[in-house]
């Protein structure tokens, strides 16, 4: 069966801005209206906060899997790529930085957005998160993250990645003491939000840090468990990980 052409890298980029903003906007969003709605309730506003994201999530999968396969986050980029790269179905590096600008600057939009549907000020968050069950709390959650991303592409079941994935988050949301970030990306742009969703910019570097330790994992674990996984996406129905036609680049195909 052949398999589509990945779009042109300008498209799939501005889907991952695109996704990447709305993404963000979903979580401060409803964020902000959680904590207005519930202002002395915080476990009503993670249920409000975790319900909208995980629709959200969803929907937004959906929308820009089939252009840009819909990472939205930089860990699921880096291991696209790792993961794929001896038999060329991951993205090239040189694409990796470029979705990862376009992840960033959308987070930050997103972020603004938020602010200004509900008449916020766009102000650094106060929230300080970086304690240390907060940091092995992100490590689990990205961990895991990438390692159900992998394993549902890799498979072939990429057709059920946005429920799963959106399934999963919510359920992280609950079950880690840091709310699972579980995204570089969504990090930095919650910095921008000095509500109920924010960070503040001294923690996001050790989220960041913690969420890279937890690619590292989520890495390893698909290879422990699916030690052919760079080969076993054969299907059309790629979601979050596209594999369709992506051309190798001289630099990539031989590498070990």
């Amino acid at each position: 069966m052949t398999r589509p052409a990945v779009p042109p890298l300008p498209r799939r980029l501005l889907a991952e801005l695109l996704g990447t903003a709305l993404l963000v906007a979903v979580v401060v969003g409803s964020g902000i209206a959680a904590q207005q709605l519930s202002p002395d309730d915080v476990g009503l506003q993670l249920l409000e906060n975790s319900t909208a994201t995980v629709l959200g999530l969803t929907v937004l999968i959906l929308l820009f899997g089939p252009v840009s396969g819909a990472h939205l986050n930089p860990v699921v980029s880096l291991a696209d790529w790792f993961i794929g790269r001896r038999a060329g179905t991951g993205l090239p590096l040189a694409e990796v930085g470029a979705y990862v600008v376009a992840q960033v600057v959308g987070a930050g939009g997103g972020a603004v957005l938020a602010n200004a549907m509900f008449g916020v000020a766009t102000t650094l968050s106060a929230k300080d998160r970086a304690t240390g069950p907060h940091l092995l709390a992100e490590v689990v959650a990205t961990s895991v993250l990438v390692a159900l991303v992998l394993a549902l592409v890799r498979t072939g079941r990429g057709a059920v990645a946005a429920p799963a994935v959106g399934a999963y988050i919510g359920a992280a949301y609950w079950f880690t003491s840091s709310t699972s970030f579980a995204n570089p990306a969504v990090t930095v742009g919650r910095v921008f939000s000095d509500t109920f969703a924010g960070i503040a910019p001294a923690s996001a570097p050790a989220f960041v840090g913690a969420q890279l330790a937890g690619l590292v994992v989520g890495v390893a674990v698909t290879l422990a468990l699916y030690p052919d996984a760079a080969d076993g996406a054969d299907g059309a129905d790629d979601v979050v990980v596209p594999h369709a036609t992506h051309p190798r680049s001289p630099s990539s195909k031989d590498l070990p």
